[in-house]
Formats: C-alpha cells, sequence, structure tokens
C-alpha cells in the first residue's frame, strides 16, 4: 500500500500548494476589497480640487460649518477684495 497517495497524484505537496493559492486569493481579494472602498488616496483628481479653490471659496465654507459668524465673514470677505452680492 502507497502511503500519502490519493489518487490524483499529488500527495501531500500538492494540498499545501493549494491550501496556499486558496489563503493567498482570499487575502489578495480582501486586500482589493478595502482598497476600494477606502478612497482614491492617491489619486491626482483631489490634489486638482484643492489647487483650483480660491481664499474665498475657503472663507465661505468656513461660515458655512459655523466656525466664523457673520460679522467676521463680512470683514474678512472684505480684506479679500470680494464685490458683494
Amino acid at each position: 500500500m502507497m502511503w500519502g497517495y490519493d489518487g490524483f497524484g499529488f500527495g501531500g505537496g500538492g494540498m499545501g500548494i493549494g491550501m496556499l493559492l486558496f489563503w493567498g486569493l482570499i487575502i489578495f481579494g480582501v486586500v482589493m476589497l478595502a482598497r476600494g472602498f477606502g478612497g482614491s488616496s492617491g489619486s491626482g483628481a483631489s490634489v486638482a480640487a484643492l489647487r483650483d479653490r480660491t481664499p474665498l471659496d475657503v472663507l465661505g465654507e468656513r461660515y458655512a460649518r459655523g466656525e466664523i459668524g457673520n460679522a467676521e465673514f463680512a470683514q474678512k470677505r472684505n480684506d479679500l477684495g470680494a464685490k458683494t452680492s
């Protein structure tokens, strides 16, 4: 009788390689899913969007978030030389 022979010719070594490939693919899939759902931190689009914002845009965002009040917003807008609408 031949020990370790399962009829397919692989024996114990083939099963070990198969398990490594199986778990490697599982880990690879999890990493790819995590990268996909994590956002694109390396893309140039977000850098370009930040570069295109003007100081008045940033001021308006701070006012909208409530970081600065109406009087401070108006003063800083005048300091930036923006036209009042």
